[in-house]
């Protein structure tokens, strides 16, 4: 067996590259082909129930003013209140023929059932569920004393989805709907002073993964990685040395998603610039890490 293992070592990943080189041309034509039908017979969500978690502000709140925009009926989930109607004030002004509201928090099991089944009891059906809830913590690893809220955040942020989903998941496939799930291009950066944030994320894409094999075609999964976007996640002292022309809107970011999630992609990061970062990080791994992270001084709370 393990001259057998030594030989597949050799041996295998050199034939599968050269296999790889051989049919990726065709493959990608084949790809763009595809991906041009699923654009022109794009899915239409007008008067369709579309459900999203978080949907008070950022990324989160614009893709619900698109939906609305594209006629979609919506219930909207977060936990303050008075934000959440005043999304749902606008939503419907900018087309939604319906709109509820629900206040909730995603981290609770209960909830998330419970939020489920008022958008059924409400509308008879649920088409889209967009996984959108997240709250960012940063800080180095060794500067953290509170493990209370880094087990929120991993709440909030992996468990969240997961409860919406369990329960939304027999009226998708009634509907052959679809679910968004919005990760972070933080997934595969490894971006420092956000290492729980990032394995949140990190958790919240391989579940979904593997849930997509799971269910199969009967429900539409689509995996959203965004980069640096502006919303209110992005106004920390971490974020102020991003020159301001680098980040996306968060409008330009929620078109994109609904355009995305309308033709059955199964992923999308938004800007699409950004998976220059993955493959450099995929094909040099050690030039991606020193030349970005390594090199950077380090100035925490102990420093400062």
């Amino acid at each position: 067996m393990d001259l057998l293992h030594k030989f597949l070592n050799i041996v295998l990943l050199p034939l599968t590259l050269t296999v790889l080189l051989f049919f990726m041309p065709p493959f990608l034509f084949v790809k763009f082909l595809c991906s041009l039908k699923r654009f022109i017979y794009s899915e239409n969500v007008a008067g369709k129930v579309v459900l999203i978690t978080g949907a008070s502000s950022g990324i989160r709140e614009h893709v619900a003013y698109e939906y609305a925009r594209r006629g979609a009926r919506l219930a909207l989930v977060a936990r303050r209140e008075d934000r959440l109607r005043a999304v749902a004030d606008k939503a419907r002004k900018l087309g939604s023929p319906k709109v509820v509201v629900v206040c909730a928090d995603v981290s609770k099991v209960e909830e998330c059932k419970r939020f489920v089944d008022e958008a059924l009891n409400h509308f008879g059906q649920l088409d889209h569920l967009v996984n959108n809830a997240g709250v960012l913590q940063q800080g180095f690893f060794e500067d953290f004393t509170q493990f209370y809220d880094i087990s929120s955040l991993m709440d909030i942020n992996f468990w969240g989805s997961v409860y919406s989903t369990h329960y939304a998941v027999p009226h998708l496939r009634k509907s052959k709907g679809k679910i968004v799930v919005i990760a972070s291009t933080a997934v595969w950066l490894g971006s420092p002073r956000l290492s729980f944030y990032n394995a949140s994320k990190a958790a919240q894409v391989s579940f979904f993964e593997t849930l997509r094999t799971e269910i199969g075609p009967d429900i539409g999964i689509t995996i959203v990685t965004p980069g640096i976007i502006k919303s209110e996640m992005t106004q920390g002292e971490m974020f102020s040395e991003v020159p301001s022309f680098l980040p996306e809107t968060t409008e330009g970011c929620a078109k994109a998603i609904l355009n995305s999630t309308c033709s059955g992609d199964m992923y999308l990061t938004e800007p699409s610039w950004m998976k220059a970062g993955f493959w450099i990080k995929t094909l040099c791994p050690e030039v991606f890490f020193h030349s970005l992270f390594v090199e950077r001084p380090r100035t925490s709370k102990k420093d400062s």
